[in-house]
């Protein structure tokens, strides 16, 4: 557990791919706290859209795992994932594992992640119906990602739909979920440096 803030608001964002009314449940929560249990770094959450727009064009799933930290501030827990991974997958429209030849090569990313990682979760996609948990999906929830900081994130590429899901008993639950960034970087695309207009003298 890492004692730390969670991302300023002033740095986070919902999702464009967030369906109408979890924008609006997503709007509720930032006007009562600004306080969410998980918030995704822009370059993960880009990541998993990319990885799921690549197996999107030719109609199968996409999968990984979710790196990050479990948070507490004020007594509150939050997950902040930082990164993803994946390996090579056995895939279709509407099945995905990872391929049993990839393990090596996908624990060797995960040494290789640059910080003390956490596998908080995972993300896989369903190419074209939309965003759920599937029974399939409920029991890989249920058997490998059952502590109460893992959560898992679904992306549609097709019809451009994600959501994010934790496990609550026997089912899974969307949840509401924030993007965050960095000071350094630009929030999907917006520069956020300031332009500084430079003024010349003329010679005296």
């Amino acid at each position: 557990m890492i004692e730390r803030d969670p991302p300023d608001i002033e740095h986070i964002k919902s999702h464009e791919w967030l369906k109408p009314e979890l924008k609006f449940s997503y709007a509720q929560r930032l006007a009562k706290k600004g306080y969410f249990d998980l918030y995704v770094s822009k370059i993960a959450i880009e990541k998993m859209v990319n990885h799921a727009k690549r197996f999107g064009r030719i109609r199968k799933e996409a999968m990984g795992f979710m790196l990050g930290d479990v948070c507490e501030s004020e007594r509150r827990r939050f997950v902040v994932v930082r990164d993803i991974v994946t390996g090579a997958l056995l895939s279709s429209a509407d099945r995905v594992r990872f391929d049993n030849k990839s393990y090596n090569e996908l624990f060797s990313e995960l040494d290789s992640s640059g910080f003390d990682y956490v596998i908080v979760g995972w993300y896989h996609s369903h190419p074209g119906y939309g965003c759920f948990m599937s029974p399939i999906d409920v029991n890989t929830q249920a058997t490998s990602f059952h502590e109460s900081y893992h959560s898992a994130i679904v992306v549609d590429p097709i019809r451009k739909e994600i959501a994010a899901f934790k496990l609550k008993g026997r089912r899974c639950t969307e949840i509401d979920f924030a993007i965050f960034w960095h000071d350094l970087e630009s929030p999907y695309g917006a520069p956020n440096i300031k332009k500084v207009r430079v003024v010349k003298k003329k010679n005296q």
